[in-house]
């Protein structure tokens, strides 16, 4: 199984200040995508993200190094791959971070939550 596969999403909420403020950063959910054949890391992107995140596959290296920090990954991947059912996307939370890349808040679960 293949946990590196990143995806983007444009569908989550942000408390980041629509005018680029990035003092608040962005917040992006983050969960793990079960199919037949790998586990995909999913990072749910804000509709108005910072003007300073240029690089979106900087962004989610970030958010998924900064998950990792702070959960078990291989302990979360194994129960999400024993216990999830193909197609089914489980939330780990969400992590909010400022375009130089540190993180303002984490608010994670490792099968789920937040």
């Amino acid at each position: 199984m293949s946990d590196s596969d990143r995806h983007a999403d444009d569908d989550a909420d942000t408390d980041a200040s629509p005018n680029g403020d990035s003092g608040a950063g962005d917040t992006f959910g983050v969960g793990i995508h079960v199919t037949e054949a790998d586990l995909q890391f999913v990072v749910h992107v804000p509709s108005d993200i910072d003007s300073g995140w240029t690089d979106p596959e900087e962004f989610q290296r970030l958010v998924e190094e900064a998950v990792w920090e702070r959960l078990d990954r291989e302990r979360t991947l194994r129960a999400i791959a024993a216990e999830t059912p193909d197609g089914e996307t489980v939330t780990l939370g969400r992590v909010t971070l400022r375009p130089d890349g540190t993180v303002v808040d984490a608010d994670l679960a490792a099968t789920g939550g937040a």
